[in-house]
């Protein structure tokens, strides 16, 4: 079993948060990555809701305000809703994944979580009027 660190980051490379997860498969592909990501901060929302929430996906009930996001109430977030739309900013660019020093380019590539225990999430922003 592998204990995996999850990072967010800007496109510089700054560390902005990050949490660690035990008990993975030491190979696992990129999509089941994600949605093991998403499930887990998911999971972590829903125990402690915050009107703040922060995560990978912004969720489709908050409003979108400076610096971030707010849920008009304090509500559970669907993980499976969540992990699909990961899945398709990832296929749209609007995330990178980085597993070590590689960027992981399709989501069924299989990961040795042995090799590389550190994976990294870069959200991009389009800029505005391109």
């Amino acid at each position: 079993m592998a204990t995996v660190t999850f990072r967010d980051e800007t496109a510089a490379g700054k560390p902005l948060a990050e949490f660690a997860l035990p008990g993975l498969p030491e190979s696992i592909s990129a999509r089941e990555l994600v949605r093991l990501r998403v499930r887990e901060e998911v999971a972590r929302h829903n125990a402690d809701p915050a009107a703040r929430p922060t995560g990978l996906v912004r969720p489709s009930a908050a409003e979108v305000e400076l610096n971030g996001y707010r849920m008009g109430a304090k509500r559970r977030i669907d993980w499976e809703r969540q992990a699909d739309i990961a899945e398709r900013s990832f296929q749209h660019n609007g995330l990178v994944l980085l597993v070590g020093d590689r960027q992981i380019e399709d989501l069924s590539e299989m990961i040795d979580l042995t090799a590389d225990p550190v994976v990294s999430f870069i959200k991009l922003v389009p800029l505005v009027g391109g």
